[in-house]
């Protein structure tokens, strides 16, 4: 039996007449609030804020960024204010110890060689693999962590932060 398989599934519908659902309601909804505030506020306070509540209703209904959706960037945008960062890794700070330490004469903590073993899962080693050829690629490999031209990762948050 031959079957037929949908081809464009992320296509939303248009409903009312060359609007989608979603940007019907982000339009009718801008209106709404448009004609409120032209009703209950004076003309002089009306005018900048329907045309600003007017131009992110219609920013919402059709304007992409990056190819997604407005309403994404924006709710990415409040999760990037809102919630804390986690930085894991700086390279500049990274090689201004690493010349410091030189100076000094600071003698560096030599961190053990990770080799991955067969017995371990092969998403593990897949990761593995991936950040030593970044690592290769960017240049930061050190002398030390060259095993067989092979480099070894970081892979602990507190060296990561050192």
């Amino acid at each position: 039996m031959q079957f037929q398989v949908p081809q464009f599934i992320e296509v939303e519908d248009k409903i009312f007449g060359p609007l989608t659902f979603r940007q019907f309601v982000y339009c009718a909804g801008g209106a709404g609030a448009a004609y409120l505030l032209w009703r209950l506020l004076p003309i002089y306070l009306a005018g900048p804020l329907v045309l600003g509540v007017g131009g992110f209703a219609a920013a919402l209904a059709f304007m992409k960024w990056n190819g997604r959706p407005f309403i994404l960037a924006l709710e990415n945008g409040f999760y990037y204010i809102l919630h804390s960062k986690l930085y894991l890794w700086n390279n500049e700070y990274k090689a201004r110890e690493r010349g410091r330490g030189k100076r000094e004469g600071v003698k560096k903590q030599e961190t053990q060689v990770y080799i991955p073993k067969l017995s371990q899962s092969k998403l593990h080693e897949l990761s593995w693999s991936l950040d030593i050829k970044e690592r290769i690629a960017a240049g930061v490999a050190e002398n030390q962590e060259h095993v067989g031209g092979v480099v070894a990762p970081m892979h602990t948050a507190r060296e990561a932060r050192v």
